[in-house]
């Protein structure tokens, strides 16, 4: 267990770094005002954000991530694995509700690392840009928010939070399980890292499309309120003011971005976990790698 959980935690690492560019664009356009948008799509917030900022101004916010990413790994790891051991059955019934159970209780440290990652990303952009920066880093966003607004600051956000990543790390789970029962991933495969990386991309993309529209509600509630002016009540406060002024397209803003972070991402993630498990265990222990608790356990969407 000690080495699955380092395991996950070393790739989850190497998904971060792979796909915080992506995330820093995707929230960007999310949360722009629609009369007085700064960037006109994926590869032009692209462009602005490393002319402007250079390259380090895609990876603004990372250190909330990083900060969390063991805990929700202890998180996803525990219950996943645990739910699915009492449910019984290794079935793809089971591995979606193991992995809404598990997408469920890591919003504690989900909801809160969201929120320092998202103010970090706007800050000094647009119409949150001031002369001198509110937030040296990720903690010492959370300390200001807490210190302002208490417990529920540091946990703005939450339900919309709790609604995305249930179905979301359940989709997750269902997808991989039926992709690499599908592509037949044995341990003996000679292509079966490819096979396997292939699996957690797309059950990535999968996880993301099945509730994307949330997203965009969770990145709004908690980006409201940066540059002093609160504009939304609540989540169906926030969806009816979304739709009324942008339309539909409203809940598809940055979904460019972020399927194009998926994809990598859980490649990312998965290759790092195959290789650490590689080279830690023995060729006696290497089905481990096989579809099981270590590669349906992964660190993040």
């Amino acid at each position: 267990m000690a080495l699955d959980f380092l395991a996950g935690c070393v790739g989850g690492a190497a998904g971060v770094l792979v796909g915080h560019p992506f995330d820093t664009v995707k929230v960007r356009l999310q949360v722009q005002n629609v009369e007085k948008p700064l960037y006109r799509g994926t590869f032009h917030c692209f462009q602005s954000i490393i002319k402007q900022e250079s390259a380090f101004g895609l990876y603004k916010g990372i250190g909330s991530p990083m900060m969390g990413l063991t805990f929700i790994n202890a998180l996803v790891f525990g219950v996943q694995g645990n739910t699915l051991r009492a449910l019984g059955k290794d079935t793809p019934l089971n591995q979606f509700l193991a992995g809404s159970a598990a997408g469920a209780i890591q919003c504690i440290i989900c909801c809160p690392m969201e929120l320092a990652k998202t103010r970090m990303q706007l800050q000094g952009t647009g119409e949150y840009k001031l002369k001198t920066k509110n937030y040296k880093n990720s903690l010492d966003c959370l300390i200001k928010i807490y210190r302002k607004e208490g417990l529920r600051g540091i946990n703005r956000g939450m339900v919309s939070t709790f609604i995305r990543e249930t179905p979301s790390f359940g989709f997750y789970f269902l997808t991989y399980d039926c992709m690499t029962r599908y592509l037949g991933c044995e341990a003996e495969d000679s292509y079966v890292i490819p096979k396997l990386l292939f699996s957690g991309g797309m059950s990535g993309i999968v996880s993301w499309l099945s509730t994307y529209p949330v997203d965009v509600i969770k990145s709004r509630l908690q980006a409201d309120g940066v540059g002093g002016v609160t504009q939304y009540n609540g989540i169906l406060d926030c969806v009816r003011k979304s739709y009324h002024e942008e339309g539909w397209r409203v809940f598809t803003r940055g979904l460019t971005s972020t399927l194009l972070r998926a994809f990598p991402v859980n490649a990312a993630t998965f290759a790092t976990v195959t290789v650490f498990l590689m080279y830690m265990r023995s060729e006696d222990n290497l089905r481990e790698c096989e579809p099981g608790p270590v590669i349906q356990q992964p660190s993040s969407l």
